[in-house]
């Protein structure tokens, strides 16, 4: 707008492919959209078959469940896959039973159905993720409690549906803690969102990479491996771009997750996330990217997973939190 009063729309920059946020359709936008409702849907409908790889498709000792409110949509989606891959179950039992079925068999398998259960409830008015990280930690201890008497001793799976992982602080120092009272044989926790690696730089306050615990099981694999040395090589190659035009600096901190594979990286966040001194084992698994990708069409801005960043200032900014991480200076990147 002119001081003579006259006005123009003109482009600030040139015009870039779409990369709009995936985290805030898995996250933090309204559920009740009907996209962002069904995108949500289908992120949990994807992670029911890796589900049942890992119990082995043992439904009669796995008790599905969700944890906080805010997975309830994604839950919804893997109890769908769930029947799906229990469907093509009963059809193979009904046809192997051949000329020797009864009604009574027959009714059996039908009866086969997925033990879904609400099994941790949270107070909906309040978000643990949101608060400051002296409030969490207050905060986490109180907000959730169980319903007892339907995981049965030592001999059930808990499969607990989550819509991300970011820090690990809620499930270590609370959800875990919690629910291994009802003395399950194993935990299971399932992340809508894939493995969160980098930081943000658009919106979200999540760049300080120290407090991901993607991150700092990336740092314990390293470390448990003797490739510890590869931080410091990596921090090297981050200061030496420090000054360059933004244009010309890439994310270094890539090549330290290419040494690992993704399943590595989820064991190692179990161990993280389970708390000393309880009985459950505790495994995690992560929505991957590509499924990501195809859940959510429309939002295939995924730097917060890939570290493909849609502007070149977000190279510099997940290049000066490692940077922060490790001088041990605990700011924010940008």
């Amino acid at each position: 707008v002119k001081r003579n009063g006259s006005s123009a729309v003109l482009p600030y920059t040139d015009p870039t492919a779409r990369a709009a946020c995936s985290f805030e359709r898995i996250y933090f936008s309204r559920g009740n959209d009907r996209d962002i409702y069904l995108e949500r849907k289908e992120l949990g409908r994807r992670l029911a078959r890796p589900v049942l790889d890992l119990v082995k498709n043992n439904f009669r000792r796995t008790v599905f469940s969700f944890v906080p409110n805010t997975a309830e949509t994604a839950f919804y989606g893997m109890v769908k896959g769930l029947e799906d891959e229990l469907n093509i179950i009963k059809q193979e039992k009904l046809l192997a039973l051949g000329k020797n079925s009864t009604p009574a068999k027959i009714k059996k398998v039908l009866e086969m159905r997925p033990r879904v259960e609400k099994i941790v409830v949270k107070d909906a008015k309040v978000r643990t993720f949101i608060a400051d990280t002296t409030s969490r930690g207050a905060m986490v201890s109180h907000v959730y409690d169980v319903t007892y008497g339907i995981v049965e001793n030592e001999k059930d799976t808990l499969v607990l549906m989550d819509d991300s992982i970011v820090r690990g602080t809620t499930m270590r120092d609370s959800i875990i803690q919690i629910v291994s009272r009802l003395r399950p044989k194993k935990i299971i926790v399932v992340s809508s969102a894939p493995q969160i690696r980098y930081p943000d730089c658009y919106g979200i306050d999540m760049s300080k990479m120290g407090e991901f615990v993607a991150f700092r099981a990336l740092v314990g694999l390293l470390k448990d491996n003797d490739k510890a040395h590869l931080l410091q090589e990596c921090y090297e190659r981050c200061k030496a771009q420090e000054h360059l035009p933004k244009e010309e600096i890439t994310n270094e901190v890539k090549a330290l997750y290419d040494e690992f594979t993704y399943e590595e990286v989820s064991e190692k966040i179990a161990e993280i996330i389970t708390p000393p001194n309880i009985k459950p084992k505790v495994e995690v698994i992560y929505q991957t990217i590509e499924d990501l990708r195809a859940s959510c069409p429309e939002n295939n801005g995924d730097w917060y997973f890939s570290g493909n960043y849609p502007t070149p200032g977000g190279n510099r900014v997940v290049n000066k939190s490692f940077i922060y991480f490790m001088e041990g200076k605990n700011k924010r990147a940008y």
